[in-house]
């Protein structure tokens, strides 16, 4: 099995180009089921979910090719409705086909997601708001059977909760249903405009018209298109926290600061030295930082739940004492006996973490629990005394492409070790169907 070593205390330094955004290319693939055309995706990133994607492309009947950073997909022939279980529970956002599937198809087979065990992520908004754009939906052991036999009509939709994921899933139904779709309540994501960016691309007629609010007018068929994946706001806030542990002077470039400008003010009140302007950040750090009182993560625009592990690493060595507040999942401090491990001061209670800083980590045999937990345990890493060797990194390549590479340009002592070719079996997570008016 690979593993990741980390030789700490070596400040960082130099450019370093940002990939594109895992969370938006995932969603943008979806939607390519529903073109009768090819579709151009640059700054499509190389990483382990973007492949499980495209083998669920390739199995509905696309055809997909890769050259450099630009993805191919032609989506004229798809063929079938049903994905096999296996390929649904490589990743957590598979649920993203199903849309998608159904409004080309007419039917849709498939089963719960699989993916990193961060917590429940229930699709019952999924599967509310689809059967209020008519589809039938019939559930079984884990087993999920959609049919829309008369096509899908636009209605009127609130999400209780910005759920991304059923924001997108109901944005690839409704773009070819009969009528209008009015959505309330929607996500509010970059990688959010990122899709409706896309779709318009396609020729859909969608455009938000207020804080949360979508209106989507159906159109009989989407085209072909070229389009361009946005920066990765997560691995950009990973590198960020990154520098801010090391120490050192990074130029980020090919960024969005905007997409993550509450994680940019935790860091410049952590100590770290913050310019932007367009596409190019630039971060510094010297010496110690400081404790943030108390950071609370939130649906957009507030801060990330997947900045959260990384900014956790980074204030286990800061002055003082932070409280973190995780309030999207319930499950996602799998790298806090890690960072324990490696000498950090970290009491949970329930969502919350006290983190009192210490002087410096150490360096430890640790694994990665999860996509954002092992990119936390490299963090740490960087600023530790000694050597850290990470496993179980077959979560980290979901979501960083060449994570280590990427590091050594910045001149990080850091390597991955010969991968022995072992896999893991993934969590499959139940399936729950409530209204969608719920609490």
């Amino acid at each position: 099995m690979a593993k990741i070593i980390v030789q700490g205390g070596v400040p960082l330094r130099g450019t370093l180009r940002v990939q594109g955004s895992k969370n938006a290319a995932l969603p943008i693939l979806a939607a390519c089921v529903l073109v009768s055309g090819v579709c151009e995706l640059e700054n499509c990133p190389d990483l382990s979910d973007v492949c499980a994607a495209v083998r669920i492309l390739r199995h509905l009947g696309c055809v997909v090719t890769r050259a450099g950073d630009r993805l191919t997909v032609d989506a004229r022939a798809v063929i079938r409705a049903a994905i096999p279980d296996d390929l649904m529970r490589e990743m957590r956002s598979s649920i993203v086909f199903l849309g998608s599937v159904l409004a080309r198809t007419g039917r849709a087979s498939l089963c719960t997601p699989g993916g990193c065990d961060i917590g429940m992520r229930p699709i019952d908004l999924h599967l509310s708001s689809l059967y209020a754009l008519g589809a039938r939906i019939h559930t079984e052991n884990g087993a999920l059977r959609c049919f829309a036999p008369g096509g899908l009509c636009g209605t009127e939709l609130c999400l209780p909760f910005p759920s991304v994921g059923a924001t997108e899933n109901i944005l690839l139904a409704s773009a070819t249903a009969k009528g209008t779709t009015l959505l309330r309540g929607a996500a509010r994501e970059p990688e959010i405009d990122d899709l409706i960016c896309f779709l318009n691309a396609c020729g859909a007629r969608i455009r938000t018209t207020g804080a949360g609010t979508i209106l989507i007018t159906g159109v009989p068929a989407l085209h072909g298109c070229r389009h361009r994946v946005i920066p990765d706001r997560i691995a950009a806030v990973t590198y960020m926290t990154a520098v801010g542990t090391a120490g050192g002077d990074v130029t980020l470039t090919d960024t969005a600061p905007a997409h993550y400008l509450s994680v940019i003010r935790v860091l410049e009140r952590a100590g770290c030295r913050i310019a932007f302007e367009n596409d190019r950040l630039r971060i510094q750090s010297e010496g110690r930082l400081c404790a943030v009182p108390r950071i609370r993560t939130l649906p957009y625009p507030g801060f990330p739940t997947d900045a959260q592990a990384a900014v956790m690493a980074l204030l286990a060595t800061a002055k003082g004492v932070s409280v973190i507040e995780e309030t999207i999942f319930e499950n996602r401090f799998h790298h806090v006996r890690a960072l324990r491990r490696m000498g950090a001061d970290i009491a949970v209670n329930g969502r919350t973490a006290r983190v009192k800083g210490v002087r410096r980590l150490r360096g430890a045999a640790v694994a990665a629990g999860d996509l954002r937990a092992g990119a936390a345990l490299i963090v740490a890493g960087l600023g530790a005394d000694g050597e850290t060797v990470i496993d179980d990194v077959h979560h980290i390549d979901r979501g960083y492409e060449k994570i280590e590479a990427c590091l050594q340009t910045l001149g990080a002592r850091i390597e991955r070790s010969a991968d022995s070719g072992s896999t893991e079996p993934e969590q499959q997570y139940p399936l729950r169907l409530v209204p969608l008016q719920r609490g």
